[in-house]
């Protein structure tokens, strides 16, 4: 698949190509954040999608690399699910419920997603890892997970994580 490779010699964001929705298929607001490691280095890209008008996410997008602190939470609950909750200003606990692989299609390929079930039932999330070490999380609030959504998702621009 044309997206699970790196890209190289970029000075500024991250160093891998960012999985997303494109913003401007989205029809409510979009924003990104990114993590810093002391070194300046990037130990992930959030993506957050907002059809409430902006009462709230309906989605986050998590990008990890290999490493990066968020990847394991004590809890099991995958950190953007909290980020989710967080933004949602729900502050009910959520705990780690189970979890189980299933296999996706995209095109010739296959794809192995492991859906994660939490306490909070409005909450769906599916991660999946690409052949870069980049774990891809997706947490939605209210809204199942697709196998279609997978068709839609792909790098975004290396210029929009460009500083300056």
């Amino acid at each position: 698949m044309s997206f699970l490779r790196r890209r190289s010699g970029s000075p500024t964001g991250p160093d891998f190509d960012v999985l997303a929705m494109d913003p401007g298929d989205w029809p409510g607001h979009f924003g990104a954040m990114m993590m810093s490691a002391p070194d300046g280095s990037c130990q992930g890209i959030f993506l957050r999608y907002d059809l409430f008008g902006g009462r709230g996410p309906a989605m986050f997008i998590g990008n990890l690399p290999e490493g990066s602190p968020a990847r394991d939470t004590a809890d099991g609950v995958p950190f953007e699910v909290h980020q989710l909750l967080e933004a949602l200003e729900n502050d009910e606990p959520v705990e780690f419920v189970s979890a189980e692989d299933f296999p996706v299609m995209l095109g010739d390929d296959l794809l192995i997603v492991r859906k994660v079930k939490v306490s909070e039932e409005r909450v769906f999330c599916a991660q999946f890892g690409r052949s870069d070490g980049v774990q891809v999380t997706i947490a939605s609030w209210d809204r199942p997970i697709s196998d279609d959504l997978y068709q839609l998702l792909k790098p975004l621009p290396a210029d929009m994580f460009q500083q300056g």
